[in-house]
């Protein structure tokens, strides 16, 4: 075993503790004796791909009107209550989850608890609160849409995952949030935030019993809703793209990548480690040194992945002077080609398992992104994975396994999307 991963094993040695309330909520504890900050919340198995057809947006609009009253407390006392304390409130929506939490000085849980609970249980949406919020909402959308950076990837989305509900943007449009009232809101929440699909987390130096015994005598450990089961369906292979809009920008934007399996997949580790020898955050990565340092044709150029229940996506990123955009694709179609097609030396593979294992730790040191993680493996599989399995897939990857995933973003099967600049 490397000596990176020897302390990568030493730094995950956080203790998780599993519980389920007796109305099907699960609990996932993380202790931090030391601390002094707890970090509480709820993350909820529903996001925007659970939305009907005539719904684009409800999921990330109730999350933000979620906050504007409940039977017991306003909208101002709401946003005071964690705030009063020096905490804070938060909250987010991805495609498959929504998110609240709670960040407060320690010892202030059972205010988290009793806060989150209500805004599950006890949400009224009120007309006049949600007017206000539309707005804001629609703030955000031309926020986007002023962006084209951020705008490509989800009409990107769009393309790749045509005719499936993966594919529309989180925030929705105009016209489908001009339709949700107070009623849809609701409705909404009494089908999709059941305790069964649910999980409680928590990080912090309060103690495992205590924490459980607190959940459940409040209203999250109490409430009971049947709910509206997922009907999620692998979205269909669309034909390979390559598609150039005109933008009015002074830089052209691309996105280029393709399918790749699941969060749930085997190679999901495979694919993670090609992804950062691609284009991950080191400024060593095959894209970034091969279009910036070399060749100073672009600012910014990176690899990512998002990975859902039943697939996932791969996307490379660029921005680029219109006259460099057919250099840069060029230089990218090489990278690829040559990633798919022949097998990295067994020293370049041990520098990149060595650089990603300690990448791991370096992102580690942010509790808030480790609980939050920690709730999603608990949310999916029941719990949380532990350093030793993760470091002995990391480990297990060969070149050819490298070779073999990156043939999911081989030229052959790339699709690409342009925001060509019209200057």
């Amino acid at each position: 075993m490397s000596t990176v991963a020897s302390s990568y094993l030493k730094f995950q040695e956080e203790r998780y503790e599993y519980h389920t309330a007796a109305n099907g909520l699960r609990i996932v504890h993380c202790a931090d004796p030391t601390a002094s900050v707890d970090y509480a919340g709820v993350m909820v198995n529903v996001g925007s791909r659970d939305e009907s057809e005539d719904s684009n947006g409800l999921a990330h609009f109730v999350e933000h009107t979620i906050f504007k009253g409940t039977r017991r407390r306003r909208s101002w006392h709401i946003s005071n209550r964690m705030e009063a304390v020096g905490g804070e409130l938060n909250a987010y929506t991805t495609k498959e989850e929504t998110v609240l939490y709670t960040i407060a000085p320690a010892g202030n849980l059972l205010r988290s608890i009793d806060l989150i609970g209500d805004l599950v249980t006890g949400s009224i949406f009120p007309a006049a609160e949600l007017d206000k919020e539309r707005d804001v909402v629609l703030d955000e959308i031309n926020s986007y849409l002023d962006s084209p950076a951020d705008a490509i990837f989800d009409d990107y989305d769009d393309l790749l995952f045509a005719g499936s509900r993966l594919g529309h943007n989180i925030l929705g449009d105009a016209a489908s949030i001009s339709g949700f009232t107070s009623e849809v809101c609701r409705r909404y929440i009494e089908e999709f935030y059941t305790p069964g699909e649910m999980v409680f987390f928590y990080k912090g130096s309060r103690p495992c019993k205590n924490v459980f015994q607190a959940v459940e005598r409040s209203s999250l450990g109490q409430f009971i809703r049947s709910g509206k089961p997922r009907t999620r369906i692998e979205p269909p292979r669309v034909a390979q793209f390559d598609i150039s809009r005109d933008i009015e920008s002074h830089q052209s934007h691309i996105v280029t990548g393709g399918r790749i399996p699941g969060r749930m997949s085997p190679e999901r580790y495979a694919v993670s480690l090609m992804t950062n020898i691609l284009g991950g955050p080191g400024m060593n990565s095959l894209l970034n040194q091969a279009l910036r340092e070399r060749r100073g044709l672009v600012y910014t150029i990176d690899a990512t992945t998002a990975l859902y229940s039943d697939c996932g996506v791969l996307t490379i990123y660029y921005g680029c002077d219109g006259k460099d955009v057919k250099r840069c694709r060029r230089v990218v179609t090489d990278i690829l080609t040559g990633m798919a097609e022949d097998r990295m030396s067994e020293r370049r593979i041990e520098m990149a398992r060595r650089q990603y294992l300690g990448q791991l730790i370096v992102a580690g040191e942010s509790r808030e992104q480790s609980i939050l993680a920690a709730a999603r493996g608990t949310l999916l599989t029941g719990r949380v994975a532990e350093a030793k399995e993760i470091v002995e897939m990391i480990e297990a990857i060969t070149a050819e396994d490298i070779r073999r995933v990156a043939g999911y973003i081989a030229p052959s099967q790339c699709s690409t999307l342009t925001f060509r600049s019209a200057q």
